[in-house]
């Protein structure tokens, strides 16, 4: 059996703003008094954007955002990609030290949209990683280990000679 299947899950806390008078200037008049599209290149992050915060909710100490923290939507994509790089690291190195082997490690980054502003925003990230363990005490281990011995006897037998 492959060893146990590790998932990091990050955690998003928003906080909504319900001033509607502040949602991206909507119901501010352009140069020609009329209620018109706004730029949204111009204009300021919304209270959502600014109020998420990204925390881990993984149970490795070693890892960043513990602690709730704020991100800019501009360095959130480098920064979850950099945080789930963590865990990838964590589980080659507890391979390693556990007489183990990484068998795969995938990293899954999400994205939503701000149900305030309409941006599309890097929401998290999941790792999953695979490690097998050998066990050399098990006595099934060594009857596998013994039976493969077995089929591999006499394989690359050079019989010119």
């Amino acid at each position: 059996m492959i060893g146990g299947v590790d998932g990091y899950k990050w955690n998003i806390t928003d906080s909504y703003d319900n001033n509607l008078n502040q949602r991206n200037n909507v119901n501010n008049k352009d140069e020609l008094g009329q209620n018109g599209a706004v730029d949204k290149s111009k204009t300021t992050e919304c209270q959502t954007c600014k109020n998420r915060k990204y925390v881990d909710g993984s149970n490795e100490a070693n890892v960043s955002f513990k602690n709730a923290a704020h991100i800019s939507p501009e360095a959130a994509s480098s920064a979850v990609r950099a945080h789930e790089g963590q865990h990838v690291s964590n589980a080659y190195h507890k391979a390693a030290t556990q007489n183990g082997e990484v068998v795969s490690a995938s990293v899954r980054v999400q994205t939503s949209v701000c149900p305030e502003c309409g941006r599309s925003y890097i929401s998290g990230g999941v790792t999953d990683t695979q490690i097998r363990y050998y066990n050399e005490s098990n006595p099934y281990q060594q009857d596998l280990k013994q039976t493969d011995g077995i089929k591999l006897r006499g394989a690359n037998v050079d019989e010119i000679g």
